[in-house]
């Protein structure tokens, strides 16, 4: 664990409720009613620059609400999120994100799908469809296009492919252009939800192991949601297990979805990341899955609060 590195997200008391719209009910006489559901309550987390930290944990634990508290498009209750150190207010290029379903348009080539981070930036929507035809317009276009083809290399594609269409791609290529078009606004964070989920089983191994030279190469803060476990402990130095299937000495207490599971997996298994196909195979390996599987996904298995498996170094007790 690399205690210098900066910490780049931080989660501090994060609460998230969602309150329904009243309902008219007539139990006890006529009354309007509305019934609250808490995904999380007093949440902390801290991820260093560099991290590949992986969230697992079953359905309805919050994953993807804690994606969506780090990219800014959704907001807790109470408690705050920061992005190096700054207080996230909305999305912003700190954030690139790649989903399962790809974020590329149809009508565009894979170089101007790359290119139009960097151009909207730069240039706005307004003046992309007023001035499209001025010579600043036409010289910062020329430029996210250098940039974009630059890129191609980086990611595993050919120049030509620059030139083609989305539809014309396979898609793993598809799933490398997602990531130039993200990586291309040198986020602080990339964050990557379920991303390789509909490739096929060797497109997906490529692809992982893809991921992982880019994440090396460019000192990436990844944060990679995913159900597989084995994807996660292969591709972490860090895994997050989030989960409703936890016990307080109060059933009060028990609210909301809980990190189970924060293990220093570069450690665990053998102190190297990226680390070699072959690890899957390894005791080690085996031993770590089946206890993420069961602190983390087996609902019969529930741990006490004070029992969580936390060797993360900035793991944080539960309150």
């Amino acid at each position: 664990m690399n205690e210098d590195r900066n910490i780049v997200v931080e989660m501090e008391g994060i609460e998230v409720t969602y309150t329904s719209k009243p309902t008219l009910t007539f139990k006890g006489g006529p009354r309007f009613e509305r019934k609250s559901v808490t995904v999380f309550r007093d949440l902390d987390l801290k991820i260093r620059e560099g991290e590949f930290t992986t969230i697992v944990g079953p359905s309805g634990c919050g994953k993807s609400t804690l994606f969506r508290l780090i990219l800014g498009s959704q907001f807790p209750t109470a408690g705050k999120v920061l992005i190096d150190s700054e207080p996230v207010e909305n999305v912003t290029p700190k954030t690139g994100i790649v989903y399962q379903r790809y974020s590329l348009f149809p009508h565009l080539t894979v170089a101007n799908n790359i290119a139009l981070g960097p151009l909207l930036q730069q240039t706005g929507p307004l003046e992309s469809l007023f001035r499209s035809i001025g010579p600043r317009y036409r010289r910062i276009f020329q430029e996210a296009r250098e940039e974009a083809f630059a890129l191609l290399k980086n990611v595993g594609l050919e120049e030509a492919d620059g030139n083609k269409f989305p539809h014309e791609l396979s898609g793993g290529m598809r799933q490398r252009v997602a990531i130039a078009q993200a990586t291309i606004m040198k986020p602080k964070v990339l964050l990557m939800d379920e991303p390789f989920g509909a490739l096929d089983h060797s497109t997906r191994e490529d692809m992982q192991l893809f991921i992982l030279e880019q994440a090396k190469k460019n000192n990436l803060t990844v944060v990679f949601v995913t159900h597989d476990l084995d994807e996660a402990l292969f591709l972490g130095t860090r895994i997050i297990g989030l989960s409703q299937y936890w016990k307080a000495d109060s059933a009060s207490d028990q609210i909301g979805a809980r990190i189970v599971t924060d293990r220093d997996v570069t450690t665990a298994l053998g102190g190297t990341h990226p680390r070699p196909t072959s690890v899957v195979d390894a005791p080690t390996f085996r031993e770590l899955r089946h206890k993420v599987h069961e602190d983390v996904l087996d609902p019969k298995h529930r741990q006490h609060i004070a029992a969580f498996d936390h060797d993360h170094t900035d793991s944080t007790s539960p309150k």
